[in-house]
């Protein structure tokens, strides 16, 4: 009896320590600049080296059966695996596209996503989706008509990719239906467009939490991202994934792959920011099986935490526009308030003659006011040049890693302006201050009595 019970847990054991299907994928890339190459997909990355003459062979193995992407350090293109692929290509990085060719098991299917992703490349979004309403559908009939024609020329190979490559037709032309409705006004520069009667109406029918069609189909994921943001009710204009009506239809969906892309985009709502990001962190922790979506939000959870009120301030020891470097060190003693801008950004420039009238205000008391531009390196002439024109006070500082910068990343500073209290200690007092042009600013450097 204790014998079979002892076969019968080498069996159980075995059953969950059975090794994942391995697939080999071979080749060459010319003209390849980092000597490298990266294959992804959902919940999956591997990084390629290649040797001094561009080939490769690597065992890779096979986490779902469908689309992963080959890219490089310039381009990007589709990849089909199944269980049986051996695939050799060849490829000059130059002009990848045109030049990408496939042998091996899996090569038929692979060299039919190559020639489907020219046609689709043809046009691109911003020259679709503004043509006008007659013109749109006539080129997304032609475009769909042209991958209708290399479908039926193909001799497949792989019967499961024939059958949901079928599908795809469908998905592209919705998707392009979906995205012209959203995306028409801005691309054409007019807002008061009005879709005639005729308009084509999305496909309401189109199942929007399939596994297998999300891991085959970008077309379909695309949809699916849109749909999944567009039917979330009360959350308008709210800039976080996580919003209150968004994380219970995560964990209603059935696909683990869809929540996981869902969870990946919020990831930077893990953010100061967000009021109740250590809620949302909690949730999207349990929600999530992917372990580098895990360590993402983990590392944002932990810069957040690091800039919560009476936390040591990250520190910096930028340019200064007047010569030499300025360190947050060498301002201790004193309140900084802090204007994290950019030539380039409006926003941040409307701001300015308000930060001024604030720094006239509180002239001679005891705090300074520090601007951070997170100008490119290449245009600090530009950047100093208008520090001068404006006659801009304060201390004017250039990152010198622009958006990268330290100082940014640890803040996780996601878009600009932002602003920052630090105490005379050094201290963080809101890491997510209230901006000049808001009467709350000066309420609160008030209560300070600088």
């Amino acid at each position: 009896m204790k014998r079979y019970s002892f076969l019968l847990l080498i069996v159980i054991l075995s059953s969950f320590t059975s090794p994942k299907a391995t697939i080999t994928l071979s080749g060459k890339i010319t003209n390849n600049e980092v000597g490298k190459i990266w294959i992804k997909g959902e919940s999956f990355e591997k990084e390629i080296n290649l040797k001094p003459d561009g080939t490769f062979t690597e065992k890779l193995p096979l986490e779902y059966e469908g689309i992963y992407a080959i890219e490089t350090s310039k381009n990007r293109m589709p990849i089909y695996f199944s269980k049986d692929s051996k695939i050799n290509l060849t490829a000059d990085d130059s002009n990848f596209s045109k030049t990408i060719k496939y042998t091996g098991k899996g090569s038929v299917e692979n060299q039919y996503i190559a020639k489907k992703t020219i046609i689709t490349s043809e046009i691109s979004d911003a020259e679709l989706y503004k043509l006008n309403e007659v013109e749109f559908l006539k080129k997304v009939k032609e475009i769909k008509g042209s991958i209708e024609l290399l479908y039926q020329k193909t001799k497949f190979s792989d019967a499961v990719f024939k059958q949901k490559e079928s599908l795809n037709f469908h998905f592209l032309e919705h998707k392009h239906f979906l995205f012209y409705m959203k995306l028409h006004n801005y691309y054409a520069h007019t807002y008061d467009f009005i879709f005639s009667e005729k308009f084509p109406k999305f496909d309401e029918k189109i199942d929007l939490d399939n596994e297998s069609d999300f891991l085959f189909s970008i077309e379909y994921q695309d949809i699916v991202m849109t749909k999944f943001y567009d039917n979330i009710k009360g959350d308008e204009g709210s800039f976080f994934v996580s919003a209150k009506n968004a994380i219970p239809e995560i964990k209603a969906l059935k696909s683990q792959s869809i929540k996981n892309r869902l969870i990946q985009n919020g990831v930077n709502d893990i953010n100061i920011e967000n009021a109740n990001y250590k809620n949302t962190y909690n949730e999207f922790i349990s929600i999530t099986n992917d372990p580098k979506i895990k360590e993402s939000l983990t590392a944002n959870y932990n810069n957040t935490i690091a800039v919560e009120p009476g936390e040591p301030s990250p520190t910096f020891n930028y340019e200064n526009q007047k010569g030499g470097k300025t360190s947050l060190e060498s301002l201790k003693g004193k309140y900084v308030y802090i204007d994290v801008w950019a030539t380039w950004c409006g926003p941040c420039r409307q701001e300015i003659p308000s930060l001024e009238k604030v720094e006239e205000q509180f002239q001679g008391r005891n705090i300074v006011f520090v601007s951070i531009s997170v100008d490119n390196s290449k245009d600090r002439e530009k950047w100093s040049n208008l520090v001068t024109e404006k006659k801009m006070s304060g201390i004017q500082l250039l990152a010198d890693k622009e958006l990268n910068s330290k100082f940014i990343r640890e803040y996780n500073i996601l878009g600009i302006p932002r602003f920052i209290l630090i105490d005379t200690n050094g201290n963080v007092v809101n890491a997510q201050a209230p901006r000049p042009s808001d009467s709350k600013l000066i309420e609160l450097l008030n209560s300070f009595k600088l």
